[in-house]
């Protein structure tokens, strides 16, 4: 069985010392988890994760789900275990408490959602999509559909998914040919194939709430003529009990290179009926409001992967005997030493480690202002966050994921050719991670979305704020010798994004193939920015406690150190590549491919 320990330090220190969450101790939800209630919380969530979910994971990857005219079955232990996240108030966490929720701080969600994706990736994804259906319910749905579904979807007795992809179309929901046929009594009719399902069927929750993209029968073409409804797998009579089956059946399960717990569906609907949610013909709209919140989760996989191979690759390092030290044995008494002392399973293992805690500050910090989007008083920090929270949405899912999978692959090899065998988890954790870089828009999709509409929106508001943060940071903090290289990187970094954003203003509305070509550098340089301001304010909070005999800032330092010095210097690389734009990219034709 694969090792987990719970980055509960890290969580520690970056909501007490870097976010400051006390701060916000006055607003909705933070004043009901006060610092000490949030350590509890957590420290009750490692020990669910590492005790329940892990021991599971395993046997979700070999036996995985099971698929029967009855129903779908999902692997041994998995009903248990969701009990059990139920009955401990898991799912209801950041809820509106209105509909039953505990109402509590999403960046609190956050760390509990990182600890379920490490120990059970697979399982982690029914109770979040849950959540992304309650989400785009409570934003758009009726008074009536929110009395009805929402306290259902809240408690964890009833299930959400996401019902996108046809046989014919992915990314380009334009194509999509499901219909909604208008019944007497405001209900529709719904007819087609939904493909790739997370979650369309299982054995957890007494019902299943679809959330389905169609089109009304007249509607306009392409994406303009798309519509969202809720399609219940049981009817839900007017006393909220469940009524007759409806006709949304599952009638497959895919056969996947991961994620084998968790059951991926071919759906059929046979004149189902559904609820329109929103208006006509802005599904879409509604829609994004799950995706979004997915598409946040997914980056979330991509860090929570990438840290539970990081530790299982870690302790293979310090086990496995190979080879001596180039200056000399460190295990003199044994008949070789542990591969960790060799450079380069030091460089993976240390690209890792500095990679995690960074990405770890991002989300967080992220997180937090999706908490202030919504719960502070002050007008101008609200739209600022919100800002944030639309241009990082992008960065988060690739970055995290891309290069979490980078992480993924190198511990891997640090295991070498025991790596490559079932008998050690590493190729499990590679086989889950790789979905993470294509579900809910692929990465390259991401980087389009972040060249295309994000840094554009609102005249670059959002881009021009992060810009003058990080200058307000530089200016505050320069001249503080042992600071001072994290300041001088931090600065080169802005530098560098700042001069790939503008070249992109310049050469991307001219050449759309220009701003093509050059989104994923420019993602990948935005991430590397975002990091070295993360490992910036971490610096800064570490060496104001340099005197505290707890070690853990020494090693804060160092980490931080060595990012800035080996991995913060990727960037040079991404502005130099996108700034050659689409010449190079498109020369080839077609055919000679």
């Amino acid at each position: 069985m694969p090792v987990y320990s719970a980055p509960l330090r890290d969580f520690r220190f970056l909501l007490e010392d870097v976010l400051q969450y006390d701060k916000y101790a006055n607003l909705p939800g933070f004043a009901d988890a006060p610092l000490d209630v949030a350590t509890q919380i957590l420290d009750e969530a490692a020990k669910f994760t590492a005790g329940t979910l892990l021991p599971l994971n395993g046997i979700g990857d070999k036996q995985g789900c099971t698929w029967t005219p009855e129903g779908v079955k999902t692997p041994p232990g998995f009903k248990g275990a969701y009990k059990q996240m139920v009955e401990s108030g898991y799912v209801s966490f950041s809820s509106d408490p209105t509909y039953g929720g505990q109402g509590l701080p999403a960046v609190l969600n956050v760390a509990v959602n990182e600890m379920v994706s490490a120990t059970n990736m697979a399982f982690g994804m029914y109770p979040g999509l849950t959540h992304g259906a309650y989400s785009a319910i409570h934003e758009a749905g009726t008074p009536e559909q929110k009395e009805m579904y929402l306290p259902k979807l809240t408690s964890g007795e009833w299930a959400g998914t996401m019902n996108l992809t046809e046989p014919h179309c992915g990314t380009d929901l334009g194509l999509l040919r499901t219909k909604a046929v208008p019944q007497a009594d405001g209900s529709y009719k719904i007819t087609g194939q939904k493909i790739w399902i997370s979650g369309g069927d299982q054995d957890l929750t007494d019902n299943i709430i679809h959330l389905v993209l169609a089109r009304i029968e007249g509607a306009p073409a392409g994406v303009k003529g798309i519509s969202l409804f809720i399609v219940p797998k049981f009817m839900v009579n007017a006393d909220g009990s469940l009524g007759a089956r409806n006709t949304a059946t599952c009638v497959g399960l895919e056969h996947k290179m991961g994620i084998h717990g968790n059951a991926t569906c071919v759906m059929s609907y046979e004149d189902a009926t559904g609820y329109l949610i929103g208006k006509e013909n802005e599904g879409l709209k509604v829609m994004f409001v799950m995706m979004n919140e997915a598409r946040l989760g997914v980056g979330l996989q991509g860090l929570a992967m990438s840290e539970i191979a990081y530790q299982n690759a870690v302790d293979f390092a310090k086990q496995r005997l190979q080879g001596r030290s180039l200056t000399g044995p460190k295990n003199a008494d044994g008949p070789a030493d542990p591969v960790i002392v060799h450079p380069d399973v030091r460089r993976m293992l240390m690209d890792a480690k500095a990679f995690n805690e960074g990405a770890r500050a991002f989300l967080l910090w992220t997180a937090l202002y999706g908490d202030l989007s919504h719960k502070h008083p002050d007008d101008a920090l609200r739209q600022k966050a919100n800002d944030y929270m639309g241009l990082m949405t992008p960065v988060l899912k690739a970055y995290l994921t891309g290069e979490g999978f980078r992480h993924i692959s190198d511990s891997l090899q640090v295991h070498g050719g025991s790596g490559f065998t079932e008998h050690y988890p590493a190729s499990q954790f590679m086989r889950d991670a790789r979905i993470t870089l294509i579900y809910e828009g692929t990465n390259g999709v991401q980087a389009l979305d972040l060249v295309g509409r994000k840094l554009a929106a609102n005249g670059g508001r959002a881009i021009f704020a992060f810009f003058n943060e990080m200058d307000e940071w530089i200016g505050a903090n320069t001249g503080d010798a042992e600071l001072q290289p994290f300041v001088d990187a931090l600065a080169t970094a802005k530098a560098q994004l700042q001069d790939g954003t503008m070249w992109l203003m310049q050469n991307g509305m001219s050449n759309f193939d220009n701003a093509g070509a050059a989104s994923h550098d420019y993602l990948q340089l935005f991430g590397v920015t975002a990091l070295t301001y993360m490992w910036a304010i971490m610096a800064k909070t570490a060496l104001a406690k340099k005197g505290d005999a707890d070690p853990y800032y020494a090693t804060k330092l160092v980490t931080g150190r060595y990012f800035i010095t080996r991995m913060a210097p990727e960037g040079a690389m991404h502005l130099t590549k996108l700034k050659t734009g689409a010449d190079a990219v498109m020369a080839l034709a077609a055919e000679a491919f």
